[in-house]
C-alpha cells in the first residue's frame, strides 16, 4: 500500500496530480506551514500533557490552527476543478474544521478529541519521509551498507562483553558497540586489557569508514538530485526553443507566402 492511498484513507491526500497548476502551486506553498504547524501540533500536545501550557495561549492557538485548516480548505476548493473530489480526499480537514468549532467556545472532551485528530497530520510527513529514505537507501546499496554495519555492531557487542573483563554484561557490550562505531565514544565503557583495546580499535576505524561511505552515499544522492533538476531544466529550455524555432518556421512560411502573393499581383498588373 503506497503513500497516496494511506493519505487518501486517513482524509490527507491532497491535491492531485492531475490538478489545475495553480491548485498544485498554492498546495506546494502550504506545504511548508503544514510541516511547522504539525510540530507545533506536536509541541502543544506534549506541553498540554505535561500540564505547563496557558489556557489562555491554548484557546489562542487553537483559534490559529482552526482558521488555518479554514483558510488552506477554501482556498484549495477555490482553485481545484474537482471539488467533491478533492473534499472527499481530504474529509480529515472537514472533521478538524468541524469538530474544532465547539472547542473554540470551551475544552475538556473537546480539546483531547481534537488534538488527537491533529496529531493525525503527522502520519503524511512521515510517509513523505520515509518513502525520500527508501530512495536514498536503493543508490549505492546502502540498505546493504547499514545492514552490515548492524550486523557488525551487533556482534562487536557480543565479543567485546566475552573479551574484555571490564565490560561485564551483553548489554554494555552493545551499548559500547554503537557509540564506539556511531565514533561517539562517552568514555562511560571502555575496554580494559590488552584484547580489548586491540578489538576496540578496529572497531573504531571500521566506524569511521562507514560513516565516511554513509557521508559519501548521501552526498551522491542529493547531487544526483541536482543533476536531474538541472537536465529537467535543460529539457524544458530545449523544448521552448523548438517551439521558438517552429513558431519563426511557421512565419517564415507565411512570409513566403505574402511575397508570393504580392509577386503574382504585381504581374498581373
Amino acid at each position: 500500500m503506497n503513500s497516496h492511498i494511506i493519505n487518501l484513507l486517513i482524509g490527507l491526500s491532497g491535491v492531485a496530480a492531475n490538478e489545475r497548476p495553480v491548485a498544485r502551486h498554492w498546495a506546494s506553498r502550504f506545504e511548508l506551514p503544514m510541516i511547522l504547524l504539525a510540530i507545533w501540533i506536536l509541541i502543544e500536545w506534549y506541553l498540554s500533557a505535561k500540564g505547563i501550557y496557558p489556557a489562555t495561549l491554548d484557546r489562542i492557538t487553537n483559534w490559529g490552527i482552526w482558521l488555518f485548516f479554514v483558510f488552506e480548505t477554501a482556498v484549495l476548493v477555490s482553485l481545484v476543478k474537482n471539488k467533491p473530489g478533492y473534499l472527499l480526499g481530504n474529509w480529515m480537514n472537514l472533521l478538524i474544521i468541524g469538530a474544532g468549532v465547539p472547542l473554540l467556545w470551551g475544552g475538556g472532551t473537546y480539546a483531547a478529541a481534537l488534538r488527537a485528530l491533529r496529531l493525525l497530520l503527522l502520519f503524511p510527513l512521515l510517509l513523505n519521509t520515509s518513502a525520500t529514505v527508501r530512495r536514498i537507501l536503493t543508490r549505492n546499496h546502502l540498505a546493504t551498507t547499514l545492514l552490515v554495519a548492524l550486523a557488525f555492531t551487533l556482534m562487536s557487542g557480543l565479543l567485546i562483553a566475552g573479551i574484555d573483563p571490564g565490560i561485564e554484561t551483553v548489554w554494555d557490550g552493545l551499548w559500547w558497540a554503537w557509540v564506539t562505531v556511531a565514533t561517539v565514544g562517552y568514555g562511560d565503557i571502555v575496554p580494559q586489557s590488552v584484547a580489548g583495546k586491540v578489538f576496540g580499535a578496529v572497531v573504531i576505524l571500521f566506524g569511521v569508514g562507514f560513516f565516511s561511505l554513509l557521508t559519501a552515499s548521501f552526498s551522491a544522492y542529493f547531487i544526483s538530485r541536482g543533476e536531474i533538476e538541472i537536465e529537467e531544466e535543460e529539457a524544458e529550455e530545449i523544448y521552448r526553443l523548438k517551439d521558438i524555432e517552429r513558431r519563426m518556421e511557421v512565419m517564415e512560411q507565411t512570409l513566403q507566402r505574402i511575397e508570393t502573393q504580392l509577386n503574382e499581383e504585381r504581374r498581373k498588373t
